[in-house]
This record gives C-alpha cells, sequence and structure tokens, in this order.
C-alpha cells in the first residue's frame, strides 16, 4: 500500500472510531459570508471536539456532507481541525436539528 493510502486508511479508522466509540456529542451551527450554514456534530478526544460529521448547506440550497465514510470532494470536505466553541463562531443547536439537515 502506498505511503498516501496508508495515511488516508489511518485518517479514516480515526474518525470512524472516534464516531462509532462516542459517548457524548455535540451539535453547533454556523452561517458563512456567502449565506451558507454549516451544521456540526463533535465528540470529545483528549481535552478537545473533534469534528466527526459535517454538513454545508450552500445558500443555493445544495448539501454536502462529510465524515469518515466521506472525508472530501470537490466542494470540501470534513475539517481537521479541533473545535472551540469559546472561541469560533458556533450556535449549539440541538441533535435533531443537525439530525433533519444530516439526513435530508
Amino acid at each position: 500500500m502506498a505511503a498516501l493510502e496508508r495515511i488516508a486508511t489511518e485518517i479514516m479508522a480515526y474518525y470512524r472510531a472516534l464516531d462509532e466509540g462516542a459517548t457524548q456529542r455535540h451539535h453547533f451551527r454556523h452561517a458563512d459570508e456567502e449565506g451558507g450554514l454549516w451544521y456540526i456534530e463533535a465528540v470529545p478526544d483528549r481535552s478537545e471536539l473533534i469534528v466527526v460529521k459535517q454538513a454545508e448547506l450552500t445558500s443555493a440550497g445544495q448539501l454536502h456532507r462529510y465524515s469518515w465514510e466521506h472525508l472530501e470532494d470537490e466542494h470540501g470536505g470534513l475539517t481537521d481541525q479541533a473545535i472551540d466553541p469559546e472561541r469560533d463562531p458556533l450556535e449549539p443547536i440541538p441533535a435533531g436539528e443537525f439530525q433533519r439537515v444530516w439526513s435530508r
């Protein structure tokens, strides 16, 4: 297996393990400058909140979803940065709101 393939497999395995093993989940929404809405599901890992699912609902109504099952595409990808609700412009939302967008 080539080095890049191995790294991609390890990254996917990391996010999958976080998602499947999570006992606590946090949900947020963020509006971007173009009028799109970002929906985020994050789980704690080593004192940080790691995004395991991310959905972008563009101002044109397109939905792009990212998780360990689909890390990236030509529109974007799952963030690899931990989030900090104290510093990042995120609005906490109920899990049901996240799920409604995610399962659209």
